[in-house]
């Protein structure tokens, strides 16, 4: 998924095509109310609880702090804000049984249905203030703040978060239980899609000034008004648990009894869980894909997720080099990961943007044209010799050493050791040290500036090509390499608060000249755009999987004996 500099707005134009085109006691009635059978403690699962594979542990489950699609699954299970995603991925009411726009589009007015936390307490628009001034405060220095500013442009959130006014002047408003008010700086036309991000849900403040720093970290500091209750979880959980909420607005949709979540970053380990029926969905890939591909339950699922190689420009000065960057972007063979070692179907990518999320004003996919930077983006061994040679020539070296950080993970592993096989036999000279972390320090390492080389990924927050190009403005706190250049940061301010804002082909013309930008100067090195292989179990129908924003729903999941 991030945080653009204060000031920079997004009004996107409303011409655009958005949407989609990341143990417990069962459902008794003690857990739906948001009590534990024990703190902490872990009940029997139910044999109609849906188990899940995640590779990667939460993170957090502070709403406003959370970053990754992980966390942001399992919080969305617990959790509605006003509007949810339908199996398109259009957003549809949750929360907010109405609303009503002002027809210059600068101010939203949400009705609020009758629905309750888990403890409870009635769900009211102050719910909705609190969750969003805590998003923009300085103090709580949320990496999703931009998405209030930059993206939403909910009126004086770039002021708050630069801390040239207090929280409380946030643009929205509780006009009365029922009713929440929120007025924009700017027309943003996929408004509504941006309120099932969880950054925007809803916190009781009364329950969290009770539970203090300690919230969202166990099953009683955390409150549901959504489809499951956490009843089971602990930080770095490797294993954790919900239950329905009977007490849910919309209990009658949900038919599962719970979710059991177990992390298993072994794709072999995992595997073999499944096939005992240990678990009812998992993510297979390399050789296990090979030994599946032909099983009816297999399925290969686009996620969204770009996975690139982000160089450190600012601090490490032989990648300051642009002719070590080109070396380096020319000679990955990207087909040979996905075919060879990821074989889960994901995509051989060259672009900046990944293909198959955004579309245009005439209906076209920003990036469907995979060869148009192939001039500095390919698979060419001897352009790779020839950057390598004229880089070292320059720096007076004739070696390089690199270390490259990458999560704990299977598959980024095995990316990884491919790319250091396709560096060090193409380019003489070259060393790559290869540091596995858990993703939680490998993100630490990546935001203090704490690495030469990183593989890392990133997932649309929203259907527009600015959810990645927005990373590359100066001081974007998601640019972790420190790239900054004058020109790319004038075109995305013209894309955004400048000319074209509301000029629906022009803007989109425009920000392929910075794209353009990017991908000449090796501001990353993209490798694939990832497909999930997955396993779901013959007995399991109606989970919704989205490359936008949330990548898996259960709302409508169910699991027959």
């Amino acid at each position: 998924m991030k945080k653009m500099k204060a000031g920079l707005a997004v009004a996107l134009c409303a011409a655009m095509t958005i949407g989609l085109a990341a143990c417990g006691g069962g459902s008794s009635s003690t857990a739906s109310t948001g009590e534990t059978e024990a703190a902490g403690g872990s009940a029997a699962a139910s044999s109609e609880d849906l188990n899940v594979m995640l590779e990667t542990p939460v993170e957090s489950l502070d709403p406003q702090q959370a970053t990754d699609g992980t966390s942001f699954e399992v919080i969305a299970d617990y959790t509605d804000g006003l509007m949810q995603m339908d199996a398109d991925g259009a957003p549809v009411p949750a929360i907010a049984e109405s609303y009503d726009v002002s027809d210059d589009g600068l101010t939203y007015t949400f009705h609020l249905r009758d629905a309750n936390w888990s403890n409870g307490d009635p769900v009211t628009a102050s719910d909705f203030v609190f969750g969003w001034q805590r998003a923009v405060d300085p103090d709580v220095a949320s990496e999703y703040a931009y998405m209030l500013s930059d993206i939403g442009q909910v009126k004086n959130a770039a002021a708050i978060i630069a801390g040239e006014m207090d929280k409380s002047e946030l643009g929205v408003t509780a006009v009365d239980d029922k009713t929440l008010e929120v007025q924009l700086e700017a027309p943003v036309s996929y408004f509504l899609s941006l309120m099932y991000f969880p950054t925007f849900y809803p916190i009781n403040e009364e329950f969290f000034n009770s539970v203090g720093d300690q919230f969202a970290t166990s099953p009683d500091t955390t409150l549901s008004n959504g489809a499951f209750v956490l009843d089971d979880y602990q930080p770095a959980a490797t294993a954790f648990h919900l239950t329905k909420n009977a007490d849910y607005w919309d209990a009658d949709r949900i038919q599962l009894s719970g979710l059991q979540y177990q992390v298993i970053q072994d794709s072999q380990q995992a595997l073999m869980s499944y096939q005992s029926g240990d678990l009812d969905t998992t993510l297979v890939n390399g050789e296990q894909v090979d030994q599946v591909k032909d099983d009816p339950e297999f399925q290969s699922i686009g996620a969204g997720y770009l996975w690139y190689v982000s160089p450190n420009i600012d601090k490490v000065s032989e990648l300051q080099n642009l002719n070590i960057r080109m070396a380096l972007q020319m000679a990955i063979n990207r087909e040979d990961v996905t075919d060879s070692v990821l074989k889960d179907g994901s995509v051989p990518t060259y672009t900046a943007v990944p293909p198959q999320f955004a579309t245009g004003p005439d209906g076209s996919d920003f990036s469907a044209d995979q060869e148009k930077f192939s001039d500095v983006c390919a698979f060419d061994e001897d352009k790779a010799k020839d950057y390598w040679q004229k880089g070292l020539e320059e720096l007076g070296e004739d070696s390089i050493e690199l270390d490259m950080i990458v999560d704990s993970d299977d598959a980024p592993q095995k990316v990884a050791q491919v790319l250091q096989e396709q560096w060090q036999t193409t380019l003489e000279g070259l060393t790559i040290n290869i540091t596995v972390e858990p993703k939680k320090q490998r993100v630490q390492d990546m935001q203090d500036g704490n690495f030469e080389l990183a593989l890392t990924r990133w997932g649309p927050d929203y259907a527009d090509p600015m959810t990645y190009l927005g990373m590359w403005v100066t001081d974007n706190s998601n640019n972790y390499g420190l790239w900054s250049n004058a020109d790319y940061d004038a075109i995305i301010e013209e894309c955004t608060t400048g000319d074209l804002a509301m000029d629906a082909q022009g803007r989109w013309d425009k920000l392929y000249e910075a794209e353009q930008l990017v991908m000449d100067d090796a501001v990353i090195f993209p490798i694939y755009t990832q497909s999930n292989a997955e396993m779901i179990s013959s007995k399991v129908t109606g989970i919704e999987f989205h490359p936008v924003a949330l990548n898996r729903v259960y709302k409508d999941a169910v699991k027959s004996e």
